[in-house]
């Protein structure tokens, strides 16, 4: 069992995906590391698109590999009762929407820099499919690098 559990670990962990809540937090490891921060917004029990992108994309193998490159940072609205997000939590949400999505499209990602200049924004689930969505971060990744 142990050597199982190892094994799982070693194959998850390479494409295991950390998404940041605090977008000061983030920007902060972004300059320290030189990266890329992906930002999505996204309500999670009620915008089917949301979840579709989260479960085609966002939790695919495919995807881990290329944000290996990038800071995640999800911006959740969740509406049941049960999901609710603390004060604190919402208040930050709420800034980012203000500042990045005062329409309030869902989903909606967006690649920023260090000092949240908006590189790319992604309107919806991607039309194109993962593939597309995909090659065009690494293409904006590569484009817009920090040196």
């Amino acid at each position: 069992m142990r050597y199982i559990l190892m094994a799982w670990l070693c194959l998850a962990l390479p494409f295991s995906q950390d998404w940041m809540s605090d977008m000061s937090k983030a920007a902060a490891i972004a300059r320290d590391q030189k990266k890329l921060i992906l930002l999505n917004f996204s309500g999670s029990d009620w915008c089917a698109p949301c979840v579709r992108l989260k479960k085609e994309i966002l939790q695919s193998t495919e995807f881990g590999e290329a944000a290996s490159s990038l800071v995640l940072v999800n911006a959740d609205f969740p509406r049941n009762r049960k999901n609710q997000l603390s004060k604190e939590q919402q208040q930050l949400n709420n800034e980012l929407a203000d500042r990045y999505n005062p329409e309030g499209k869902f989903p909606y990602t967006l690649l920023l820099n260090a000092e949240g200049k908006v590189l790319r924004a992604w309107d919806g689930f991607p039309s194109n499919g993962k593939t597309a969505f995909l090659e065009e971060l690494k293409k904006q990744s590569i484009q817009n690098a920090p040196k």
